[in-house]
């Protein structure tokens, strides 16, 4: 998961870079007085940088929901797996003390079997 995320964020950044370049260049090359062009630079890069911002936002909320959700399904399995293993254990424990005291059992008996 954290390889897909990084893999998303450094694609963002790369493509918010690459617009943000684009529009740079072509606002220097246009011809209009420099004051102008700073204004619309200035302007885009807000843009871009408020854009940047929702699309973080985006993004690590869906890092968030997919990271709440493995959590959540991940505690519900060690719960299920720390149950299925306690009942097994039990149900084993009990098997082995009624073999076990049958053993004692048969074994009394064949002392006493023994005595006669």
């Amino acid at each position: 998961m954290s390889r897909k995320g990084n893999n998303t964020a450094g694609i963002l950044a790369g493509l918010l870079a690459g617009a943000a370049a684009g529009v740079i260049l072509g606002m220097l090359y246009a011809p209009e007085e420099g004051k102008e062009t700073r204004k619309k630079i200035k302007s885009k890069a807000d843009d871009l940088k408020d854009q940047a911002k929702n699309k973080y936002g985006e993004v690590s909320e869906k890092v968030k929901d997919q990271y709440d959700s493995i959590s959540s399904t991940f505690k519900e399995t060690a719960n299920n797996v720390a149950h299925t293993v306690k009942d097994g254990y039990d149900k084993y424990k009990d098997q082995i003390v009624s073999k076990t005291t049958d053993m004692v059992k048969d074994v009394e008996s064949g002392l006493n079997d023994l005595k006669k």
